[in-house]
């Protein structure tokens, strides 16, 4: 199966990026939920509860930990990894590449799943526009991408890894 048709199932996503997404719900429902319970049980125990600010602060707290919550499990439900092909001499979904940008700056991005990508990190969204462009390219390869500030030049330098 493709990863155009794997993507239409659910949301791509590398092996590191799940294994990081189940963390991160673990954390969410254990510790995360036992530290707000102990803040709306310290909060109650303040006094009367229509005003008390601590109280109400915590309780909306919890809310958008449990909507949080429930959003990376509707992620995990739905995420479709994606095999690596190390052998590829592509710069394909998962890896990563040296990219050399037309302003002489030389960037190590990976290529990864929209909820996986940042950018501080290295890691570029399959689905943004340079990742869709770069997307399968060979090394040496020029790639013009259409941006907002006007056409970017980008060429793959080397596959890492």
């Amino acid at each position: 199966m493709s990863s155009e048709e794997q993507g239409t199932q659910g949301e791509s996503i590398t092996a590191d990026g799940l294994r990081e997404l189940r963390a991160e719900v673990e954390h969410l429902e254990g510790p995360a939920r036992r530290e707000m319970a102990e803040r709306i049980k310290a909060a109650r125990e303040l006094g009367d509860l229509k005003e008390n600010a601590d109280y109400h602060i915590a309780k909306e707290d919890q809310a958008h930990l449990e909507t949080k919550i429930k959003r990376l499990r509707e992620r995990l439900r739905d995420a479709v990894v994606v095999e690596v092909d190390d052998d590829s001499d592509t710069f394909a979904f998962g890896r990563t590449a040296e990219i050399l940008d037309d302003a002489g700056k030389t960037h190590t991005w990976t290529l990864v799943g929209p909820t996986e990508a940042d950018m501080s990190a290295g890691r570029l969204s399959a689905e943004s526009p340079v990742g869709q462009a770069l997307r399968d390219g060979r090394v040496g390869s020029d790639i013009v991408v259409e941006t907002p500030r006007g056409n970017r030049t980008f060429t793959i330098s080397k596959l890492v890894g």
